[in-house]
């Protein structure tokens, strides 16, 4: 069994899978203050709980746009889990092609998603990914990776909206019945629902225009894929899995290596 950990910036994904079985998935949040004893607890308490035995991990890997996070977390799975992980970086092998003005700057959630939704879905694709950040992602009709877009997040702009007011509440993030809102809640509801799922199909529109591709799929991942896709057509697959499925993919492929 092995362990994926896909590190962001507002929480930290885990996934334990079994050859190709998933069986167990869960997150907790991205704490820079916290030291690997403190995740190592957290994640042998998960474990005990859900019946997975520490020795049943043999092999890790881990994606992380949170520089701080990355010594903490790989001597966590040394000390509390036994292995060295992978840590997606330079010397890893991804298969996947940046033909942009720098590959160092592409971040590694970007380059993970890319890779699964590439092997799954085939290309040309446009991958999005609602984090932290909204971002989006061309690749050719040859699996180049070729550049996109990157966005606010969803639950950010709430927060900007929230923290630089007086009086505006804070609000769960769910489609109102309307797009005209009858109070303040249904308001902010709207301008976010609504108003992402109007930025993203108009950007998927604009990329497709530049990608000259006869027919583009487009893939969604993250927090609250599942809520902008409800409202517009531009999103033909939606995988909550995609970047932890990856990360099995990228860890198998560089064993290989090996």
């Amino acid at each position: 069994m092995i362990i994926c950990l896909d590190v962001g910036n507002t929480n930290i994904k885990f996934a334990l899978f079994e050859g190709e079985n998933l069986k167990l998935s869960f997150r907790v949040a991205t704490e820079h203050k916290k030291t690997s004893d403190e995740y190592g607890g957290q994640l042998l308490s998960i474990l005990a709980t859900n019946g997975i035995a520490v020795s049943d991990v043999t092999g890790g890997i881990i994606s992380s746009v949170v520089p701080p996070l990355d010594y903490t977390l790989e001597r966590m799975c040394r000390t509390y889990l036994k292995i060295k992980p992978l840590l997606l970086g330079a010397g890893i092998k991804t298969g996947l092609n940046l033909r942009v003005d720098n590959a160092k700057e592409v971040g590694a959630d970007r380059v993970v998603n890319n890779v699964a939704a590439v092997k799954k879905y085939g290309a040309p694709l446009i991958v999005i990914d609602f984090g932290t950040a909204t971002t989006f992602n061309a690749i050719n009709e040859r699996g180049e990776f070729i550049g996109g877009v990157i966005a606010p997040g969803i639950k950010g702009s709430l927060d900007s909206l929230v923290n630089g007011t007086a009086k505006l509440p804070r609000v769960e993030i769910e489609r109102p019945e309307k797009v005209i809102g009858t109070n303040t809640v249904t308001n902010m509801q709207s301008g976010i629902v609504y108003g992402f799922a109007g930025l993203v199909e108009y950007l998927v529109k604009k990329i497709k225009k530049e990608m000259k591709a006869e027919k583009v799929t487009t893939v969604a991942t993250g927090g609250f894929s599942e809520v902008i896709a409800k409202e517009i057509s531009c999103i033909d697959k939606v995988d909550k899995l995609l970047t932890l499925e990856g990360l099995r993919y990228l860890y198998y492929l560089n064993s290989e290596a090996k």
